[in-house]
């Protein structure tokens, strides 16, 4: 994205803001893995979605109210012996250069500068408790002011979230972000579709997460999650990540897998035979988890509720899982009860965007939420029936869960994860090319 959409999102915040009023919002913290090997740094959601800007160590600060200057960037500094061992730094100079700072100014340097800048602000927008270190250095520069209160220093009155306004913001995906989450979603399909040509009998797990990751590498993208791939009773645990059991003949196997592409992530889960043929028993309970995903993709679209899809899913699930003998009842009493729950145990869907679990309120005034154009979630119904469950052993460690990427349109919405295999058919044709 170029710098003109940030500034667009920044002067949209500062707007909902109002005057008097101060934005802090610092860069992800880097993480140990272990003794002196860091995690892979990614940049914070929030941060990026109003930066671009991807070097740790930062912090973005708005001030609606001022003259001049109302986005600060503070960073880094060059190091040329640094750089040499962890690579390039924009400096406050690349800063305002490459992404339109207004000013810029050394990270060391924000504990003398913030003050500052508060000062006559009644508002901080700023989220507490995400990041304990950097709580205390607001913290740091607000009492500084307020030990000048006698000197006619003015201190902010309060703290309010910026979480409120920023993740509400979010939560509707522009024409440039649907295009990226439409990428990620294109590399996924593809990833997926590699690791079931891939599959037979006696590969290990971790040998199908490699497709995936492998095509999500080679097109510029990384994971969005870590990946699920459990086959046989290991598709019954909902976030198995081990990855490390051998794919027995006659078994399933669950791929929970996406891509993040530009920042932005695609969440898919298929699950289909490790040999390339449905068992009657497999396909039984497969159609049952395709025929309630599809009754809740129907549900999405504008002026429906947020629960309607989960709702719908249920309902089909629940009526399937009578007709099986899986639960005994009428299927009404028993989605009132929750008894279904025993084997489909998640909600139906989450907000996908930058994050994988992504930002929004799901209710609104204790409401379930309305759904809009530009709102992007999952749909992800799911059955799973470990050793020893009701009703017959042919179902027994059987995990079935369905998952694609969908967008609320003005008139209903867009699978944006077409192209995948979802019918026992089009699964067993692939697997067979």
């Amino acid at each position: 994205m170029n710098n003109k959409i940030y500034a667009q999102r920044r002067k949209q915040l500062m707007k909902m803001m109002g005057e008097n009023a101060i934005a802090i919002l610092p860069a992800a913290p880097l993480l140990i893995r272990n003794r002196d090997v860091e995690h892979g740094f990614r940049q914070d959601s929030d941060f990026y979605y109003l930066s671009g800007f991807v070097e740790p160590e930062a912090v973005v600060v708005l001030v609606p109210g001022r003259k001049h200057a109302q986005y600060i960037l503070f960073c880094r500094e060059r190091d040329k012996v640094k750089e040499i061992w962890n690579g390039y730094r924009y400096g406050p100079e690349g800063a305002v250069e490459h992404f339109a700072a207004d000013d810029a100014f050394p990270i060391d340097d924000l504990e003398e500068i913030l003050p500052g800048l508060m000062e006559h602000c009644d508002s901080v927008y700023y989220t507490i408790g995400l990041n304990l270190e950097f709580d205390k250095q607001v913290m740091n520069c607000v009492n500084s002011l307020r030990r000048g209160s006698r000197g006619g220093v003015q201190a902010p009155n309060e703290f309010v979230s910026l979480d409120y306004l920023l993740h509400d913001m979010r939560l509707y995906k522009s024409r440039d972000e649907i295009k990226l989450m439409r990428t990620a979603a294109k590399i996924s399909v593809q990833g997926h579709i590699n690791a079931m040509k891939a599959c037979q009998p006696g590969k290990y797990e971790y040998q199908l997460e490699a497709e995936l990751l492998y095509q999500f590498n080679r097109n510029g993208a990384g994971w969005a999650y870590p990946s699920i791939v459990g086959g046989g009773a290991n598709s019954c645990i909902l976030h198995y990540t081990e990855n490390n059991r051998v794919l027995n003949d006659g078994d399933m196997v669950l791929i929970d897998a996406g891509a993040e592409y530009g920042g932005y992530a695609a969440d898919i889960t298929r699950t289909f035979p490790v040999n390339g043929k449905y068992s009657e028993a497999q396909k039984e309970i497969y159609d049952l988890v395709l025929a309630s995903q599809d009754a809740a993709i129907k549900q999405v679209k504008p002026g429906n509720h947020w629960n309607d899809p989960h709702n719908a899913a249920v309902k089909v699930l629940t009526k399937g899982m009578v007709e099986l003998g899986l639960l005994k009842g009428k299927p009404a009493e028993l989605i009132k009860n929750g008894d279904y729950s025993k084997y489909y145990m998640h909600r139906t869907g989450h907000w996908i965007g930058m994050d994988v679990h992504d930002v929004g309120d799901y209710k609104v005034d204790d409401e379930w939420r309305l759904l809009e154009p530009g709102m992007a979630l999952t749909i992800e119904p799911g059955l799973y029936i470990p050793h020893g469950s009701r009703g017959a052993k042919r179902w027994w460690d059987i995990g079935v869960r369905i998952e694609d990427d969908v967008l609320v349109t003005k008139d209903g919405c867009d699978l944006l994860t077409k192209g995948l295999p979802r019918t026992t058919e089009e699964v067993e044709a692939v697997m067979a090319s």
